[in-house]
């Protein structure tokens, strides 16, 4: 077990390389980068154009060359490209993530700013969908071929179709705007300070309501169904029949010889679900409720070509990623002993 992880972990270094390299390579075509951006801001005469080390500067006309040498060493683009992503990958390997280019914050910063949205947002969706989904699940597979059965998958199956990002607008002109009965942007209210301990709790339950709503209609969907199919495969296996011959009730058959082995997929993908809650926050979802977290900080760290934020965010998520696969994987031998990584 000690190698395997071991390995694992070795295996994650080229991963991780594959990914950065990959990624600044693009970085490095993509037209409108900080120095252009710089300039179009300072609103220089159009046209024309500077070379750069790496790139040709359109709208830089004007410009003394001097301040453009200065500009390009402010954002490091002085330096060759290789130089600059081994520079990069040194910072990484001591988890310095790097300083934004606009935001006058460092990437560390950044997040930590962000994070409280998304682990609202990822919490509610990970523990509501389980509490739902997995007994929903057993429900259906006790009564599969009934009309619960059917009327249940389906509403489960209108709930996927939707997109999270149509149902949320739905949400937000009916409870939000027609009936207001919740709040159509942020965490929490403006007198959020003036509050008392029960009403921010109310507060705060009252904005998140309907991103969360949004969010978790489709998301246990397919938690449901694989939790009873599971339950059904089971079901129908030997040491079920054995169980009930030897006269134990339907009710001790399924929660003390079922459950276990017809969890066996659904809590294996507890930590990549988990995890993912936290950083694989919806955009739209965001953008909609006006929710500052870490989806909306990506997409206008791309928009913006705030590289620093883009590579540095990539990095982290890319690790935690790997790390929660691993964890992953060792789930299973934890709830199932007969599987042996030998």
């Amino acid at each position: 077990m000690l190698a395997y992880i071991l390995k694992r972990f070795l295996l994650m270094i080229p991963t991780l390389l594959g990914v950065l390299l990959l990624t600044f390579v693009v970085v490095q075509f993509v037209p409108g980068g900080p120095v252009e951006q710089y300039l179009a801001e300072a609103k220089t005469a159009p046209g024309g154009g500077v070379e750069g080390a790496a790139f040709t500067y359109r709208g830089g006309q004007g410009v003394d060359p001097k301040r453009l040498a200065e500009i390009k060493a402010l954002y490091g683009f002085d330096k060759p490209a290789h130089e600059r992503f081994f520079q990069m990958l040194g910072q990484f390997a001591r988890f310095d993530l790097g300083k934004s280019f606009f935001q006058n914050k460092s990437v560390w910063e950044l997040v930590k700013e962000k994070l409280p949205v998304s682990i609202s947002l990822g919490l509610w969706t990970f523990f509501i969908s389980y509490l739902v989904a997995v007994p929903l699940g057993v429900a259906k597979a006790v009564r599969a071929g009934s009309r619960f059965d059917f009327v249940t998958s389906l509403f489960i199956l209108v709930g996927y179709a939707i997109p999270s990002f149509v149902l949320g607008v739905v949400l937000l002109v009916i409870f939000g705007g027609q009936l207001q009965w919740f709040p159509l942007r942020g965490l929490t209210s403006a007198n959020w300070d003036e509050l008392s301990t029960m009403g921010k709790v109310t507060d705060y339950l009252w904005h998140i309501a309907l991103p969360v709503t949004a969010m978790v209609a489709g998301s246990f969907a397919v938690t449901t169904m694989l939790t009873k199919n599971a339950f059904l495969e089971e079901i129908r296996k030997q040491y079920v029949l054995t169980a009930r011959a030897k006269g134990l009730s339907e009710r001790q058959v399924l929660w003390k010889h079922v459950f276990r082995n017809a969890l066996i997929p659904i809590i294996t993908g507890f930590p990549a679900a988990f995890i993912g809650a936290f950083f694989a926050g919806s955009l739209l979802i965001e953008t909609l409720f006006s929710l500052d977290g870490l989806g909306l900080l990506s997409y206008e760290s791309v928009i913006r070509r705030d590289y620093p934020v883009v590579l540095g965010t990539l990095y982290l998520f890319t690790l935690i990623g790997l790390v929660t696969k691993l964890i992953s994987d060792l789930c299973y031998v934890w709830v199932d002993p007969r599987v042996k990584f030998d």
